[in-house]
């Protein structure tokens, strides 16, 4: 599914001519926009959109908003974030043939190249629409644009239905898995390693817990046909005193992946029930709930949604990963990831997208802004 290079305008009457979209890509890898530095990208796109007589746009420090206002009786947000991670000899836009390699190719600036031109081109959208380009995704969630704009200005972001362009392989993901941090600690108590009868070693403690964890299968829930895939990892371990000491306290940080059926309470929840007696919470071992973000739910049979499932070329599946759709579904407005890019080769090295897969989410988003619901 795509339309070729010299694809005309959409929507009669728009005076806009449409731009590659690899070339447009490009041009926005060129824009250097490491998180926290994005006022020059973000200074761009704001040329390219003032002016278009069915626009309204409005900036929020290095937040940009522009919104169709034609009274339609649905609005779809159209959302990606400009910012990268720092470079890594990859800072310059390279084209070739049918390939973009650059810094923020994939992650995620071929999402903003669609999302810009679907802005100058379709001029009376069966839906209204509002574009969202924000800063500083990459980095920590206090940091994040899309939630400074929901915490400060949410009349901006108010829709019925939402698209995040992450990258997808051109493939819808719908909603996304919760995903929690935990910290345990077992306590044990110090001796000299010549003499360990006299004393309890914490980091020995750890074994049933890290078995729990190696043989925990998690829950494959299916969610409106997509199957979500629960998992429970070890991702760091502390402890020791010294060479000759037996050590009193170890501990290990859990990061728990949920289905988005679950809360962040329910979630921790099962997390202890796991673990169960391997934990002595009454002796002195803890356990502490580092950080939580809840996931959100599909949400393919709202309308909108479910329309552009059906212009989507393969069947939509589950984002097990965690995504800012999820500050979308906190706040009532079904949301789905879908751009172009394959997202293992984001942030690394030979980051790069497909001509193909930009064209294809082009004509889905194109074709669902024309016809509507």
């Amino acid at each position: 599914m795509g339309w070729p290079r010299e694809h005309g305008v959409a929507g009669e009457g728009c005076p806009t001519a449409m731009t590659d979209l690899l070339a447009r890509c490009a041009q926005l890898v060129d824009i250097p926009s490491v998180s926290h530095h994005e006022a020059e990208i973000v200074e761009f796109l704001e040329g390219e959109l003032r002016g278009l007589p069915w626009l309204r746009v409005e900036r929020v420090d290095h937040n940009l908003v522009a919104r169709t206002e034609l009274g339609r009786p649905h609005r779809l947000a159209l959302a990606g974030h400009v910012d990268t991670v720092p470079p890594n000899g990859n800072e310059r836009a390279r084209v070739d043939g049918d390939v973009c390699w650059g810094l923020g190719s994939c992650d995620m600036k071929s999402g903003c190249a669609v999302i810009l031109e679907l802005a100058r081109a379709v001029a009376e959208p069966a839906v209204d629409v509002t574009y969202v380009f924000y800063e500083c995704e990459e980095v920590g969630p206090e940091f994040n644009g899309l939630s400074r704009l929901f915490a400060e200005r949410p009349d901006l972001l108010v829709a019925d239905a939402a698209v995040l362009g992450e990258p997808t392989s051109a493939r819808i993901e719908a909603g996304c898995q919760g995903t929690q941090h935990l910290e345990v600690t077992l306590v044990g108590e110090r001796a000299h390693s010549a003499r360990p009868w006299m004393g309890r070693n914490a980091i020995h403690r750890l074994a049933p817990v890290l078995e729990r964890c190696s043989s925990y299968e998690g829950r494959r829930p299916v969610l409106d046909g997509c199957e979500f895939r629960e998992s429970l990892q070890v991702v760091s371990v502390a402890g020791g005193v010294a060479g000759n000491v037996v050590p009193d306290r170890a501990t290990v940080n859990l990061n728990y992946r949920f289905a988005p059926d679950r809360s962040g309470e329910e979630a921790a929840l099962h997390v202890r029930d796991v673990l169960g007696d391997a934990v002595d919470e009454a002796g002195g071992d803890t356990v502490r709930l580092v950080d939580n973000a809840d996931g959100a739910r599909p949400n393919l049979t709202h309308p909108l949604l479910s329309a552009l499932s059906s212009r989507a070329p393969v069947p939509p599946v589950a984002k097990l990963g965690w995504t800012d759709v999820a500050f979308f579904a906190a706040r009532g407005i079904p949301a789905v990831n879908f751009g172009p890019g394959d997202p293992s080769v984001a942030h690394a090295a030979a980051e790069c997208v497909q001509r193909s897969e930009m064209e294809t989410v082009y004509a889905a988003l194109e074709s669902l802004l024309l016809s509507g619901a």
